[in-house]
C-alpha cells in the first residue's frame, strides 16, 4: 500500500515538473510569440478584401509547413480561401481540431491610425485580440509539441482558419462541420473572456431578420390622408418586437438598422429594419421565429414581409463541454492559476461544432480587451501560459 502511494506521488511530481518545464519553454519564447502576433496584425485582412486575406493565408501556410504540417486551401470565390493544415501522428486517435479565423473587421489602412505597438505590457493594434493572437498561439503550441516530440506528434492535429467568420461564416460553415465530425475535441482559439482570461463554455445562438413594410405613397400636403405610412407601421412593429425580449431567459432582439422614405413631403411607401436575434438555447429558436413570422400589420392597408432566421446555433453548456473545461482548469491549476469559465452573448464557429454534439471549448486565445474597437489589445504576460495550456490540452484530451 505504502509502495503504491509512493509510486503515485512520484508520478504526480513528475507530471507537475513536466508541466512547469513546458511553461518555462514558452516563457523563454515570450518575445518570439509577441513578434509572431505583431507580424500577423501587420498583415491586414478585412473580410471583404479577398486578396488581403489570401496574403495572410499564404504566409501562415508557409509557417505551418515549416513545422511539418500539410497545408491545403478550400477555395472561396467571394472571400479569402479557407486554410486547413494537418499534422499526423502515429497513434490512431482522432485529431484535435484547432479552430479560428483569418479575417478581421478593420478596413485596409487602419494601421495608419491604429498602429501595432507595444506599451504598458500590452500589444496594441487591429485584430490583436480577435484573433491574431489566437493564431500565433496555435503556431507556437505546435512548434513546442514538435520540439518535445520530434516527428512523432502525441496527437494528430487539424487546424482550420476560415476567412469569413466576422461576416457570418456562410462559405466556411460546411467545411467546419465536415472536419469537426472527424475530430474530437474542438479547441477554439477565439479570445478569452475578460482580463481574467476565462474560457467560454456557453455562447448564444445568432439570427438575422429583416422586417419590410410596404405602404402607399402620397403627397404629404395635398393627399396626406390617401397615403399609408410604411415608417409609422414599422415603428409600431419595432415596439411589438421589443416585447419579445426575455433577458432572464437569454433571448434578446435588437433592431440595429432602419431605413425608409424618400422625402419629407412624401408619405413613405417603404420602410425596413434589420434585426439581430440571440437565443441561449436552441429550443428557443423555433419559438422566436414563429413569433416574428406571426407579426401582422396594425394598419391593414400596409403589407408586412419577414425574412431571415437563426443562422448560428447556440453553444450550450453540455456535459462534454464541461468535461473539457475541467480538463483545461486542471492543467491551468498545475501551471499556477485558476482558470474560470463564462457564458457570453457573442457567437463563433465553435457554435457550429458544439451543436453537432462534438466536445468544444472556446476562448483559448489571447487575453485582453477592446475587440473591434480602437483600444484593442492583448496582455503580453498571458501569452506563455496560454500557449502552455493549449499544448498540454492537445496532448491530454
Amino acid at each position: 500500500m505504502a509502495r503504491s502511494r509512493m509510486h503515485e506521488d512520484k508520478s504526480a511530481s513528475s507530471k507537475s515538473s513536466n508541466v512547469t518545464n513546458r511553461l518555462r519553454y514558452f516563457s523563454e519564447r515570450s518575445d518570439a510569440i509577441t513578434e509572431t502576433v505583431r507580424h500577423l496584425v501587420e498583415i491586414e485582412s478585412p473580410s471583404d478584401v479577398k486578396a488581403a486575406v489570401d496574403r495572410l493565408g499564404a504566409f501562415l501556410a508557409s509557417r505551418f509547413e515549416q513545422l511539418g504540417g500539410r497545408a491545403k486551401f478550400h477555395r472561396a470565390q467571394d472571400f479569402g480561401d479557407h486554410l486547413q493544415v494537418d499534422f499526423t501522428a502515429a497513434n490512431k486517435r482522432k485529431p484535435v481540431l484547432l479552430l479560428g479565423h483569418l479575417d478581421t473587421v478593420y478596413p485596409i489602412g487602419t494601421l495608419s491610425t491604429m498602429p501595432c505597438r507595444i506599451g504598458d505590457g500590452r500589444l496594441w493594434g487591429p485584430g490583436t485580440l480577435d484573433m491574431k493572437s489566437g493564431i500565433g498561439l496555435m503556431l507556437h503550441a505546435v512548434e513546442g509539441l514538435r520540439s518535445w516530440h520530434g516527428d512523432n506528434m502525441p496527437r494528430a492535429v487539424t487546424i482550420l482558419l476560415v476567412s469569413d467568420e466576422e461576416v457570418g461564416s456562410d462559405s466556411s460553415r460546411r467545411i467546419t462541420e465536415s472536419l469537426a465530425k472527424n475530430c474530437a475535441p474542438v479547441l477554439v482559439l477565439e479570445p478569452a473572456f475578460g482580463l481574467r482570461g476565462a474560457l467560454k463554455t456557453s455562447r448564444k445562438g445568432v439570427g438575422e431578420y429583416r422586417v419590410k413594410v410596404i405602404g402607399k405613397a402620397a403627397h404629404s400636403g395635398l393627399d396626406f390622408e390617401k397615403g399609408q405610412s410604411a415608417i409609422l407601421e414599422l415603428a409600431r412593429q419595432i415596439v411589438q418586437i421589443s416585447k419579445l425580449v426575455d433577458v432572464k431567459r437569454g433571448t434578446t432582439m435588437n433592431v440595429g438598422v432602419i431605413s425608409g422614405g424618400t422625402r419629407t413631403n412624401v408619405v413613405p411607401e417603404q420602410a425596413a429594419a434589420s434585426l439581430d436575434a440571440r437565443v441561449l438555447r436552441m429550443k428557443d429558436a423555433p419559438a422566436i421565429d414563429k413569433k416574428l413570422r406571426a407579426l401582422r400589420p396594425f394598419n391593414r392597408a400596409c403589407k408586412l414581409e419577414i425574412s431571415g432566421g437563426i443562422n448560428r446555433p447556440p453553444m450550450e453548456r453540455t456535459k462534454s463541454v464541461v468535461e473539457l473545461y475541467k480538463k483545461a482548469a486542471g492543467i491551468a491549476k498545475e501551471l499556477g492559476w485558476k482558470l474560470e469559465e463564462a457564458a457570453v452573448g457573442g457567437g463563433s464557429d465553435g457554435n457550429f461544432t458544439a451543436a453537432l454534439g462534438i466536445p468544444t471549448l472556446d476562448g483559448l486565445g489571447g487575453v485582453g480587451e477592446g475587440a473591434h474597437a480602437a483600444h484593442e489589445s492583448i496582455l503580453i504576460s498571458e501569452l506563455p501560459r496560454r500557449a502552455a495550456l493549449l499544448a498540454q490540452l492537445i496532448e491530454s484530451v
